[in-house]
């Protein structure tokens, strides 16, 4: 499944990216093309086609907060919150304003932003009339029509569609335990 070609000598078949080395191109794989996802969150049970995602999920339920500002004592989740702290508390770094609602966002995000405004929803699911404002939310979708099944109990391992089902069952099935 790989192509060599000069300077990224390792091309992927399925969407003509290209890398650098052997190992990120099976990163890449894994993580954009295929649906196995063998690490399951021990606290809620949804299932992460890596190691790191699973680490960075399982701090909703944890409460850890790695990211610490460098001017102070502030500690946070998720480093766009820390981007935006040293914004606002810093003036370090830059964030655009949202033309419609006056919220802040960070220039990557505020074209998907606007579109939610404008109701402009360009990702097309191509097996349901269903459309989506951005692709990972599209990729989401796709697997319903492929009845995977995400969410796992984290104590008898039986699979779900949807969180709310695992959730529910998970209460009763560590009662039982």
């Amino acid at each position: 499944m790989t192509v060599h070609t000069g300077d990224k000598p390792y091309k992927c078949l399925l969407c003509d990216r290209s890398f650098s080395r052997s190992s990120s191109l099976q990163l890449h794989r894994r993580r954009v093309h295929s649906n196995r996802r063998p690490y399951h969150c021990p606290y809620c049970g949804k299932l992460f086609k890596t190691n790191a995602e699973l680490k960075c999920h399982v701090r909703i339920h944890t409460g850890a907060k790695p990211y610490s500002c460098r001017h102070c004592s502030e500690r946070f989740t998720w480093p766009y919150q820390l981007k935006r702290h040293l914004l606002k508390s810093h003036s370090e770094g830059t964030l655009l304003t949202c033309r419609m609602c006056q919220k802040f966002n960070h220039s990557g995000y505020l074209k998907i932003h606007l579109r939610r405004h404008e109701g402009v929803k360009p990702y097309v699911c191509s097996e349901c009339p269903k459309c989506f404002y951005t692709a990972s939310e599209l990729k989401s979708h796709q697997l319903v029509h492929l009845g995977y099944k995400q969410f796992c109990c984290g104590s008898c391992g039986k699979y779900f569609s949807h969180k709310s089902t695992v959730k529910s069952h998970f209460r009763r099935c560590s009662d039982k335990l």
